[in-house]
Protein backbone atom coordinates (compact mmCIF):
# COMPACT_ATOMS: atom_id res chain seq x y z
CA UNK A 1 0.00 0.00 0.00
CA UNK A 2 1.29 3.56 -0.70
CA UNK A 3 1.91 5.42 2.13
CA UNK A 4 -0.94 7.76 3.59
CA UNK A 5 -0.29 11.32 4.17
CA UNK A 6 1.09 11.34 7.71
CA UNK A 7 -1.60 13.84 9.67
CA UNK A 8 -0.47 12.27 13.11
CA UNK A 9 1.67 15.74 13.96
CA UNK A 10 -0.87 17.61 12.57
CA UNK A 11 -3.64 15.83 14.60
CA UNK A 12 -4.18 14.87 17.94
CA UNK A 13 -8.17 13.48 18.48
CA UNK A 14 -8.84 13.25 22.16
CA UNK A 15 -11.68 11.48 24.38
CA UNK A 16 -11.54 13.67 27.71
CA UNK A 17 -14.67 12.32 29.22
CA UNK A 18 -13.78 9.63 30.85
CA UNK A 19 -10.51 10.12 33.80
CA UNK A 20 -8.63 7.10 34.49
CA UNK A 21 -9.84 5.22 37.56
CA UNK A 22 -12.13 7.94 37.97
CA UNK A 23 -15.11 6.37 39.30
CA UNK A 24 -14.24 2.53 39.05
CA UNK A 25 -13.63 3.12 35.75
CA UNK A 26 -10.19 3.47 33.93
CA UNK A 27 -9.32 4.77 29.69
CA UNK A 28 -6.28 3.97 28.60
CA UNK A 29 -4.76 4.30 24.99
CA UNK A 30 -1.78 2.06 23.34
CA UNK A 31 0.48 2.89 20.86
CA UNK A 32 0.54 0.69 17.39
CA UNK A 33 3.65 -0.32 16.04
CA UNK A 34 6.03 2.26 14.40
CA UNK A 35 4.78 1.11 10.96
CA UNK A 36 1.19 1.43 11.64
CA UNK A 37 1.56 4.91 13.47
CA UNK A 38 0.19 6.92 10.60
CA UNK A 39 -3.11 4.58 10.01
CA UNK A 40 -3.83 3.57 13.55
CA UNK A 41 -3.79 6.30 15.73
CA UNK A 42 -4.45 4.27 19.04
CA UNK A 43 -5.68 1.31 20.42
CA UNK A 44 -7.58 1.80 23.33
CA UNK A 45 -9.00 -0.25 26.77
CA UNK A 46 -12.15 1.08 28.91
CA UNK A 47 -12.54 -1.19 31.25
CA UNK A 48 -14.26 -0.78 35.13
CA UNK A 49 -11.83 -1.54 38.36
CA UNK A 50 -14.50 -2.45 40.01
CA UNK A 51 -18.23 -3.45 40.09
CA UNK A 52 -20.09 0.10 39.79
CA UNK A 53 -23.55 0.92 41.61
CA UNK A 54 -25.12 1.44 38.36
CA UNK A 55 -24.99 1.40 34.26
CA UNK A 56 -22.36 3.35 33.14
CA UNK A 57 -22.83 6.29 30.61
CA UNK A 58 -20.14 6.58 28.31
CA UNK A 59 -19.85 9.88 26.16
CA UNK A 60 -17.68 9.92 22.99
CA UNK A 61 -17.11 13.53 21.95
CA UNK A 62 -16.53 14.02 18.11
CA UNK A 63 -13.31 13.21 16.92
CA UNK A 64 -13.32 12.84 13.01
CA UNK A 65 -12.51 9.32 13.54
CA UNK A 66 -13.56 5.71 12.88
CA UNK A 67 -13.95 3.17 15.40
CA UNK A 68 -13.73 -0.50 15.48
CA UNK A 69 -14.62 -1.69 19.36
CA UNK A 70 -15.25 -5.05 20.77
CA UNK A 71 -15.84 -6.20 24.49
CA UNK A 72 -13.11 -8.47 25.67
CA UNK A 73 -15.74 -11.23 27.44
CA UNK A 74 -17.80 -11.18 24.18
CA UNK A 75 -15.36 -10.63 21.22
CA UNK A 76 -17.89 -12.30 18.59
CA UNK A 77 -20.02 -9.22 19.35
CA UNK A 78 -17.91 -6.59 17.55
CA UNK A 79 -18.70 -3.06 16.13
CA UNK A 80 -17.47 -0.39 13.55
CA UNK A 81 -18.52 3.08 14.91
CA UNK A 82 -18.70 5.84 11.79
CA UNK A 83 -17.76 9.24 11.75
CA UNK A 84 -19.70 11.17 13.70
CA UNK A 85 -20.72 14.76 13.64
CA UNK A 86 -21.93 15.41 17.22
CA UNK A 87 -21.24 13.30 20.41
CA UNK A 88 -22.70 9.85 21.05
CA UNK A 89 -24.06 8.14 24.18
CA UNK A 90 -23.14 4.52 25.41
CA UNK A 91 -24.93 2.93 28.04
CA UNK A 92 -22.75 0.69 29.57
CA UNK A 93 -23.52 -1.96 31.86
CA UNK A 94 -21.79 -1.73 35.94
CA UNK A 95 -19.06 -3.97 34.46
CA UNK A 96 -17.08 -4.07 30.90
CA UNK A 97 -14.02 -4.39 29.13
CA UNK A 98 -14.28 -2.89 25.78
CA UNK A 99 -10.95 -3.09 23.09
CA UNK A 100 -10.69 -0.57 20.52
CA UNK A 101 -9.20 0.50 17.25
CA UNK A 102 -9.14 4.66 16.55
CA UNK A 103 -8.21 4.99 12.61
CA UNK A 104 -6.89 8.48 11.55
CA UNK A 105 -8.99 10.08 8.94
CA UNK A 106 -9.14 8.68 5.86
CA UNK A 107 -7.60 5.16 7.17
CA UNK A 108 -10.44 3.24 7.15
CA UNK A 109 -11.86 3.45 3.39
CA UNK A 110 -8.31 3.25 2.31
CA UNK A 111 -7.64 0.33 3.96
CA UNK A 112 -11.18 -1.78 3.79
CA UNK A 113 -12.60 0.07 0.44
CA UNK A 114 -15.99 1.03 2.57
CA UNK A 115 -17.38 4.54 1.58
CA UNK A 116 -17.11 6.29 4.91
CA UNK A 117 -20.04 8.32 4.42
CA UNK A 118 -22.14 5.12 4.85
CA UNK A 119 -21.08 4.39 8.21
CA UNK A 120 -21.68 8.02 9.30
CA UNK A 121 -23.28 9.06 12.84
CA UNK A 122 -24.24 5.29 13.59
CA UNK A 123 -22.27 2.06 14.77
CA UNK A 124 -23.32 -1.52 12.87
CA UNK A 125 -22.27 -4.96 13.49
CA UNK A 126 -18.31 -5.75 11.96
CA UNK A 127 -19.83 -8.55 10.65
CA UNK A 128 -22.13 -7.04 8.24
CA UNK A 129 -18.99 -4.30 7.38
CA UNK A 130 -15.68 -6.77 7.47
CA UNK A 131 -16.95 -10.12 8.58
CA UNK A 132 -13.04 -11.43 7.84
CA UNK A 133 -11.74 -8.79 10.55
CA UNK A 134 -14.58 -9.80 12.75
CA UNK A 135 -14.01 -13.52 12.83
CA UNK A 136 -10.43 -12.61 13.45
CA UNK A 137 -11.53 -10.48 16.51
CA UNK A 138 -14.08 -13.15 17.59
CA UNK A 139 -11.34 -16.32 17.30
CA UNK A 140 -8.25 -14.00 18.66
CA UNK A 141 -9.70 -11.93 21.68
CA UNK A 142 -10.95 -12.91 24.81
CA UNK A 143 -10.82 -11.49 28.62
CA UNK A 144 -7.40 -12.71 29.89
CA UNK A 145 -5.26 -10.53 27.21
CA UNK A 146 -3.24 -8.27 28.84
CA UNK A 147 -3.12 -5.02 26.15
CA UNK A 148 0.50 -6.31 25.28
CA UNK A 149 -1.58 -9.08 23.63
CA UNK A 150 -4.06 -6.87 22.26
CA UNK A 151 -1.71 -4.46 21.05
CA UNK A 152 0.54 -7.51 18.99
CA UNK A 153 -2.36 -8.97 17.68
CA UNK A 154 -3.85 -5.86 16.60
CA UNK A 155 -0.48 -4.95 15.19
CA UNK A 156 0.05 -8.17 13.46
CA UNK A 157 -3.32 -8.26 11.69
CA UNK A 158 -2.85 -5.00 10.50
CA UNK A 159 0.90 -5.61 8.61
CA UNK A 160 -0.68 -8.47 6.93
CA UNK A 161 -3.37 -6.26 5.86
CA UNK A 162 -0.99 -3.87 4.86
CA UNK A 163 1.35 -6.12 2.90
CA UNK A 164 -2.21 -6.75 0.50
CA UNK A 165 -3.44 -3.51 0.14
CA UNK A 166 -3.12 -1.72 -3.00
CA UNK A 167 -4.77 1.86 -3.55
CA UNK A 168 -3.44 5.46 -5.13
CA UNK A 169 -4.10 8.44 -2.92
CA UNK A 170 -5.58 11.77 -4.41
CA UNK A 171 -2.48 14.30 -3.72
CA UNK A 172 -5.88 17.01 -4.04
CA UNK A 173 -7.45 15.59 -1.23
CA UNK A 174 -4.20 15.14 0.87
CA UNK A 175 -3.66 18.69 -0.16
CA UNK A 176 -7.32 19.48 1.79
CA UNK A 177 -6.59 18.04 4.87
CA UNK A 178 -3.19 19.88 5.02
CA UNK A 179 -4.87 23.16 4.38
CA UNK A 180 -7.82 21.95 6.92
CA UNK A 181 -5.11 20.48 10.06
CA UNK A 182 -2.24 22.83 9.39
CA UNK A 183 -4.80 25.61 10.32
CA UNK A 184 -6.86 23.90 13.18
CA UNK A 185 -9.67 24.02 11.23
CA UNK A 186 -10.43 27.60 11.45
CA UNK A 187 -10.25 28.04 7.19
CA UNK A 188 -12.95 29.18 4.48
CA UNK A 189 -13.84 26.10 2.87
CA UNK A 190 -14.87 27.79 -0.40
CA UNK A 191 -11.70 29.98 -0.36
CA UNK A 192 -9.27 28.40 1.59
CA UNK A 193 -9.00 25.22 0.27
CA UNK A 194 -7.18 26.44 -3.20
CA UNK A 195 -6.48 22.17 -4.40
CA UNK A 196 -8.07 22.47 -7.98
CA UNK A 197 -10.91 20.43 -6.67
CA UNK A 198 -14.50 22.26 -7.54
CA UNK A 199 -17.00 22.12 -4.60
CA UNK A 200 -18.60 18.46 -6.13
CA UNK A 201 -15.51 17.26 -6.39
CA UNK A 202 -14.38 18.01 -2.61
CA UNK A 203 -17.67 16.63 -1.33
CA UNK A 204 -17.36 13.42 -2.86
CA UNK A 205 -13.78 12.88 -1.69
CA UNK A 206 -14.27 13.76 1.88
CA UNK A 207 -18.03 12.01 2.16
CA UNK A 208 -15.70 9.06 0.44
CA UNK A 209 -12.81 9.38 2.89
CA UNK A 210 -13.90 10.99 5.70
CA UNK A 211 -17.64 10.56 6.10
CA UNK A 212 -18.85 14.09 5.87
CA UNK A 213 -18.08 17.31 4.17
CA UNK A 214 -14.86 19.32 4.40
CA UNK A 215 -16.43 21.77 6.51
CA UNK A 216 -17.71 19.46 9.06
CA UNK A 217 -14.63 17.68 9.28
CA UNK A 218 -12.76 21.32 10.13
CA UNK A 219 -15.39 22.59 12.85
CA UNK A 220 -14.03 19.43 14.44
CA UNK A 221 -10.72 19.93 14.07
CA UNK A 222 -11.25 23.31 15.55
CA UNK A 223 -13.03 21.48 18.24
CA UNK A 224 -10.37 18.90 19.04
CA UNK A 225 -7.85 21.24 18.79
CA UNK A 226 -9.13 23.69 21.25
CA UNK A 227 -9.62 20.65 23.88
CA UNK A 228 -6.29 19.82 22.88
CA UNK A 229 -4.77 23.15 23.46
CA UNK A 230 -6.76 23.29 26.73
CA UNK A 231 -8.31 26.26 28.30
CA UNK A 232 -6.22 27.53 31.68
CA UNK A 233 -8.74 28.52 33.27
CA UNK A 234 -12.63 26.43 33.68
CA UNK A 235 -14.52 29.42 32.52
CA UNK A 236 -13.34 29.32 28.81
CA UNK A 237 -16.27 31.82 27.87
CA UNK A 238 -15.59 34.65 30.36
CA UNK A 239 -11.78 34.55 29.06
CA UNK A 240 -13.26 34.55 25.83
CA UNK A 241 -10.59 31.79 24.92
CA UNK A 242 -13.00 31.32 21.89
CA UNK A 243 -11.73 33.93 19.97
CA UNK A 244 -7.87 32.30 20.07
CA UNK A 245 -9.59 28.93 18.36
CA UNK A 246 -11.59 30.58 15.68
CA UNK A 247 -15.05 31.56 17.17
CA UNK A 248 -16.46 34.82 15.86
CA UNK A 249 -18.68 35.20 19.13
CA UNK A 250 -19.69 33.00 22.46
CA UNK A 251 -22.90 31.62 21.72
CA UNK A 252 -21.64 29.97 18.98
CA UNK A 253 -18.53 28.74 20.49
CA UNK A 254 -21.46 27.12 23.29
CA UNK A 255 -23.59 25.69 20.86
CA UNK A 256 -20.84 23.75 18.37
CA UNK A 257 -18.74 22.95 22.16
CA UNK A 258 -21.92 21.14 23.19
CA UNK A 259 -23.11 19.59 19.71
CA UNK A 260 -19.35 17.87 19.53
CA UNK A 261 -19.20 17.28 23.52
CA UNK A 262 -22.21 17.01 24.74
CA UNK A 263 -21.88 19.35 27.49
CA UNK A 264 -21.17 23.47 27.61
CA UNK A 265 -17.64 24.16 28.12
CA UNK A 266 -18.29 25.14 31.63
CA UNK A 267 -19.33 21.90 32.23
CA UNK A 268 -16.87 20.11 30.71
CA UNK A 269 -13.75 22.17 32.21
CA UNK A 270 -15.43 22.79 36.01
CA UNK A 271 -17.13 25.97 36.10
Amino acid sequence: MKNPMNIRPLYTPIQPTVKQAANGVMYQEFLPAPCLQSYVYCYWNLKTTQTLSEQFNYRVVADGCIDIFFQLENPQENFVMGFCKKFTEFPLNNTFNYAGIRFLPTIFPELFKINASELSNRFEDLSIVLPEFSRFIKDHFNPRNTPQEITDRLDQYFVNLLSTVKTENDPRLSNALDLILQNNGVIEIEKGLDTGLSPRQLRRLFEYYIGDSAKTFSQIVRFQNFLRTGPSSPSPQKNKLFYDAGYYDQAHFIREFKNFYGVTPGEAFGE
